[in-house]
């Protein structure tokens, strides 16, 4: 993967580490699971969560949004 900063990567992999382990929110590992269901690699599925955490992080930042924690459940729900 080409243009990533591996730092931030791991930071990110921590905070989804982070989620799954204070069950906060429980979604992030019913992701997980479901994601490795369907044949992902743990790793795989974790960086697929992660991705979804830094696009509201971004919004957050850049945009000035507030983190809406309903529509963070949504995106995990919909990661394929």
């Amino acid at each position: 993967m080409e243009g990533y900063n591996p730092r931030l990567k791991k930071l990110m992999l921590e905070v989804v580490d982070n989620q799954i382990r204070d069950n906060t929110p429980p979604e992030t590992r019913k992701t997980l699971e479901r994601l490795m269901a369907n044949g992902d690699t743990r790793q795989k599925a974790k960086e697929k969560i992660a991705y979804v955490a830094v696009l509201h992080i971004y919004d957050i930042l850049k945009e000035g949004k507030a983190f809406d924690p309903m529509k963070y459940v949504k995106d995990l729900e919909e990661i394929k």
